[in-house]
């Protein structure tokens, strides 16, 4: 089957996911992308350059069964374009993100534009996707919320139908490609002989992490005394955030990483090198960065919400492991960080950590995204609307 994908933010997490795909389907896929800049043209204005760029591969004989485009493609505006060409070739829309839910900056007010076309495109797909079941419920949750702004005409009948083409498929990583460095870079066992746990941040650097709490738990433990080192990895986009700065301050000595590891085999090495992994974001739609780190033997501790608890099998949800995966709140992280910096064993094993995340490794998850394919592909066309 041949599979023309829209990717118009091709970078970062994008790119890795559009890449792996790519490689493990057993389609044949064309990409249609642009830089990963300027985001808020690529969703008004992306559409007009990936028209004109399908077009010629549709001129040159890719003549695909069916669309795989992400959430920033203003999809209507694409297919009004592509016609009489491919304005009918059924479309699988995947959400990676959305518009109408993504976390702002402090003191920023949302522009529900950009919400809208998350909305048309979902009208225009045939079918919607979703990285993970917590998105697609608060997704659904705040579109009602949009249209009832409106004075009239609201559609909010539309609702069911995007319900009923709805499905949630995690995210496909290549984990497998972190093998080759787990002997060289694992950490020492846990135990007395142990210097002190090394924790590690591999998220973003940005608002919607939230570093500042992540930052006053671990300022708390070195007030009582807790001995740790810390990873400081992640990508950041614009100034250098104030809590890195004053945890460089203070944490100098103790700091074994301090940047974004451009270098896979660097990044890796982090990742291995590290005992523990903390995420305290205020959202995340899947959390791809927090999975590598739980694949490469880091025992996470995650808030008991947002994607995470879809993600953590129950069994590690139970009330006497020693170490928990899931927290309730800052203070529960903290004493829950307490226990396992007191003990003298490892929090879980790293093979039990290890099959957390293995099911979305491509070489076995790329089944489901294809089936998905076929199964757009293949189903009777319907008016999209």
């Amino acid at each position: 089957m041949k599979v023309l994908a829209l990717e118009p933010w091709y970078g970062g997490s994008h790119r890795n996911f559009l890449d792996g795909l790519v490689k493990h389907s057993r389609h044949e896929f064309r990409t249609v992308t642009m830089t990963d800049r300027f985001w808020k043209w690529r969703m008004h204005g992306g559409a007009v350059t990936m028209a004109r760029k399908a077009l010629k591969a549709f001129r040159d004989g890719f003549e695909p069964d069916v669309v795989f485009a992400t959430g920033m493609v203003n999809l209507p505006a694409f297919l009004a374009l592509v016609r009489p060409h491919l304005g009918n070739v059924p479309v699988a829309l995947y959400f990676h993100e959305n518009q109408l839910t993504y976390p702002l900056p402090p003191d920023a007010e949302r522009d529900y534009t950009y919400g809208y076309i998350n909305y048309l495109s979902s009208l225009a797909a045939d079918r919607i996707v979703f990285n993970s079941r917590f998105h697609f419920d608060e997704f659904m949750d705040a579109l009602p919320k949009l249209l009832r702004t409106f004075p009239d005409y609201t559609h909010l009948n539309t609702m069911n139908a995007l319900r009923k083409k709805s499905a949630v498929l995690h995210v496909g990583m290549d984990l497998e490609a972190h093998d080759r460095y787990r002997a060289a870079y694992a950490p020492p066992d846990w135990g007395p002989s142990m210097q002190s746990p090394i924790v590690l941040w591999n998220q973003r650097w940005e608002y919607d992490k939230n570093p500042e709490s992540f930052f006053r738990v671990m300022n708390r433990l070195d007030d009582c005394g807790y001995r740790f080192r810390l990873i400081l990895a992640g990508e950041h986009f614009e100034e250098q955030p104030y809590e890195f700065e004053k945890a460089f301050e203070r944490y100098a000595d103790r700091i074994l990483h301090y940047g974004y590891a451009e270098d896979f085999k660097e990044y890796s090495r982090l990742l291995h090198r590290a005992h523990l992994v903390v995420s305290t974001s205020i959202h995340e739609f899947f959390g791809i960065a927090i999975m590598e780190a739980i694949y490469c033997g880091c025992h996470p501790l995650l808030p008991n919400r947002l994607s995470y608890p879809e993600l953590i099998p129950d069994a590690l949800h139970h009330p006497l492991l020693h170490a928990p995966v899931l927290y309730e709140d800052e203070q529960d992280l903290f004493e829950a960080l307490s226990r396992i910096m007191e003990s003298e064993e490892r929090p879980l094993p790293t093979s039990t950590l290890q099959t957390i995340p293995q099911s979305l490794d491509w070489r076995k998850h790329v089944a489901q995204y294809d089936a998905l394919l076929e199964e757009v592909a293949a189903a009777p066309r319907e008016a999209r609307l």
